[in-house]
């Protein structure tokens, strides 16, 4: 995840990095170790087997180290889709699950997620993080590649490595084909049977302007038209097929939609389409025509953008990472909402895949980065150093600014559109959750995936993870409890406002919930009086590292891919960005500069907390030693870590950090 404290994403990039280093060649062994054994809680996808490596000696075999929360751990799914059809006949892949928040541990969610997601390869399920931590796994996602017999051969942690996991896998096929240690055929991947809705985990909804509703049927790749009470199908957009397709709407193709937002009739008329809808895995913005029925891309390349990579626009702000221009020539990144807001004429996009707002223009096709640095985390301010992480959730607010459920951290964000300054209503932080009413200040959600404001000023929040409908009423910043007992509930609509009543004049409203996980659109009355729940205030616990107060010493070493170079024609091209929860963690020493060195101080007068890095380095085409030809390919390879670390004395003082580029 970009600047993520738990995800991370190696990424391309410009060869126009900034500085000096030494080249890091690759390391070999001569040991070999042995992958250590696969345990978990059960497996699935396996027909009810339960495996053993010895089970699957013969095969290259790869694990995948994921959470469903984390939009790079499902970035990585969708990389690994390809190679798991190119290679079927000698590679296994396995996706270990490995949660992050409490609702992840759950049996059920997690068969929902391997199901939502269409996992087409073996699952184990790890909620007790004993595989997670006998691989030495420190960010989701992070890969591992075992050889036909049982040896570890390659880690890396975040997205973007199917290059390289496709040269390491030719090479042992290659190698142990000649050995006679690798068994071509089956693997014991058993396929789970379909489930027949008429939704399959929906995660978005819109008012038609002919009243009817609009739903994002996310798991069948389409879009679905209901009438005005949800209750009979008008017709289906899309063909229901994963993929990337223009055209009418039995022949067009999503690949799990998202938000949708309506434009006004004026702009509508002007730019061809009434709809903007978020296709979130295509990484494209799409525009309905209800009239003609035809569906047309007007954002994105339906390549995902990484991380300072310069064949997006470059636009006025000139320096590495800001990007506006013409639509169809930026990449996007899992846009997950959108909302047409009338002040500036513009569609707020929520770009889940980078933790960024962007804005985009449809009277002239153009998208901008609107706020967020795509450094992962909760931090207030402008949009030039504002945090988000995986914003997912978007809606207009009476005055004007836009709502923002900002799902990895829990939290509901306001943002000024003509500005991209944002502000924390309800969260603490990227790994602090719970089910908690009360003052916003110590109210807690769980992963929230929906927002939208009520007819008596009050906002209700589709608390996915905790299965609540939540409210935050921000004349008395509290926090309550409207309905419980929901499946995972991503979207709200207001679809009934009754008669003002109570002492305080507050409407009553009826809502209508997108509950994915049943599948389902669902009534829900408010009732006259909300709900206090106070079932606690909860962390994300993995196991911490023990390292002593005082000065300390970060290290991060970068292996650079075969075949490349370290990019030092204008100086040092590594960077080191260090920060920590809380901030008082780190007396000295936070802070991003050049190198992948750092000297720090901590604070003598805590237990521990969580240190937040993010390395950097550019490397291009090109033999060590030699130069870098004129028109070589360029990388930027970025991985974050979100470390929580125990405080002792007889600890170590240094961390050590790997930054792999292959």
């Amino acid at each position: 995840m970009t600047s993520s404290p738990e995800e991370s994403t190696p990424t391309a990039a410009s060869a126009g990095t900034s500085a000096t280093a030494t080249q890091t060649k690759s390391s070999t062994h001569d040991v070999k170790v042995r992958a250590p054994e696969l345990i978990g809680r059960r497996w699935m996808n396996s027909g009810g087997k339960e495996l053993t490596l010895a089970d699957l000696r013969g095969k290259v075999v790869l694990l995948d180290f994921w959470t469903f929360c984390c939009i790079n751990c499902l970035h990585v799914l969708d990389e690994l889709r390809p190679l798991e059809e190119k290679y079927a006949k000698e590679l296994v892949i396995i996706g270990v699950h490995s949660p992050k928040f409490e609702f992840e541990r759950t049996v059920e969610a997690v068969d929902q997620a391997v199901e939502r997601y269409q996992v087409e390869h073996l699952v184990l399920d790890d909620p007790d993080l004993i595989t997670w931590q006998a691989y030495t796994a420190r960010a989701w996602p992070t890969l591992a590649v075992i050889d036909p017999e049982g040896y570890l051969v390659a880690t890396m942690s975040g997205e973007g490595h199917a290059a390289g996991l496709t040269e390491i896998i030719e090479g042992l096929i290659s190698e142990h084909s000649a050995k006679g240690t690798l068994h071509s055929g089956d693997g014991p991947y058993v396929p789970p049977p379909a489930p027949e809705t008429d939704l399959f985990y929906p995660g978005k909804t819109a008012r038609l302007p002919s009243g009817h509703l609009l739903v994002a049927d996310s798991g069948h790749h389409s879009l679905v038209e209901y009438d005005a009470d949800g209750a009979a199908i008008i017709r289906r957009i899309g063909s229901g097929a994963r993929g990337w397709v223009d055209g009418d709407f039995a022949s067009a193709a999503f690949s799990e939609p998202g938000g949708i937002t309506v434009l006004p009739d004026d702009l509508a008329e002007q730019v061809g389409y009434q709809l903007v809808v978020a296709d979130t895995v295509n990484h494209t913005l799409r525009g309905i025509d209800l009239e003609t029925e035809t569906v047309t891309t007007i954002a994105g390349t339906g390549q995902q953008h990484m991380v300072g990579a310069v064949d997006n626009v470059r636009g006025k702000h000139g320096e590495l990472g800001r990007y506006d221009g013409p639509a169809r020539d930026v990449k996007l990144s899992s846009p997950w909402d959108v909302l047409f807001v009338p002040a500036t004429a513009e569609v707020v996009v929520a770009m889940a895949g980078n933790h960024t707002i962007w804005s985009f223009r449809p009277q002239d096709g153009t998208i901008r980065l609107l706020s967020g640095t795509m450094n992962e985390g909760l931090t207030d301010g402008d949009g030039e150093s504002a945090w988000y992480a995986q914003s997912s959730g978007l809606d207009l607010a009476p005055d004007g600014r836009v709502l923002v459920a900002d799902s990895e951290t829990s939290a509901i964000r306001r943002l000024d559109p003509a500005t991209g300054e944002v502000a924390t209503l309800v969260g603490v932080g990227l790994f602090d959750f719970g089910f908690r009413d009360g003052p916003a200040d110590q109210a807690r959600l769980q992963h929230p995936l929906g927002v939208r404001s009520l007819p008596d000023g009050s906002i209700a929040i589709a608390d996915t993870y905790n299965g609540a409908i939540r409210r935050f009423d921000p004349t008395t910043d509290e926090v309550t409890t409207l309905a419980r007992g929901l499946r995972e509930p991503s979207d709200i609509l207001v679809i009934d406002a009754g008669a003002t009543s109570g002492a305080e004049g507050s409407r009553e409203a009826e809502l209508l919930v997108v509950e994915s996980a049943a599948h389902a659109l669902t009534r829900v009355k408010l009732p006259k009086d909300a709900q206090k729940v106070d079932e606690g205030a909860l962390t994300t616990k993995r196991p911490s590292t023990e390292i002593a107060s005082g000065p300390v010493t970060i290290g991060v070493s970068f292996t650079v891919p075969a075949g490349q170079k370290l990019d030092d024609r204008w100086g040092d091209p590594t960077f080191l960005q260090v920060s920590a929860t809380p901030p008082e963690l780190l007396v000295s020493g936070d802070g991003g500069a050049e190198g992948l060195s750092r000297d720090i101080v901590i604070n003598r007068d805590l237990d521990g907390g969580v240190l937040h890095v993010t390395a950097r380095a550019a490397a291009c085409d090109g033999e060590p030693g030699g130069e870098i030809p004129l028109h070589a390919a360029c990388h930027l390879y970025q991985q974050d870590w979100g470390i929580p670390v125990e405080l002792k004395d007889s600890a170590p003082r240094e961390l050590h950090l790997d930054l792999r580029g292959a």
